[in-house]
């Protein structure tokens, strides 16, 4: 039984930095790609960043530059780094894991709140 378990969200001040993290069990953790998404209120949920079994990593616009996204294969742990904070990245960030042939997981969310 595949389990993803999230860890880090809060609250922060615009500016400000928080760090996500996301332990897997149950299962190969390093054949997965792993992707953070967020889903603002009212709106769909939307890929922030992503790193291959490889460590190929991609990220969307609106996060370059301020979010690093990482692994580590010992741990099974997904990070997200998050710096330099806007009011607007507030939103709950689900864990994902993905594979084409094995199909895809979800964590339960954690809530980011960015305001002064």
């Amino acid at each position: 039984q595949v389990q993803l378990v999230e860890s880090g969200g809060g609250s922060a001040q615009p500016g400000g930095s928080l760090r996500l993290s996301c332990a897997a069990s149950g299962t190969i953790f390093g054949i997965y790609t792993v992707g953070w998404y967020r889903q603002a209120p009212g709106k769909q949920r939307e890929l922030v960043a992503a790193i291959t079994s490889g460590g190929r990593t991609n990220y969307a616009d609106s996060v370059k530059g301020r979010f690093t996204i990482s692994r580590d294969y010992a741990k099974n742990t997904g990070n997200l780094q998050m710096n330099s904070l806007k009011p607007e990245d507030t939103a709950v960030y689900y864990c994902n894991l993905d594979h084409p042939f094995r199909g895809g997981y979800w964590g339960q969310g954690t809530q980011v709140t960015v305001s002064s």
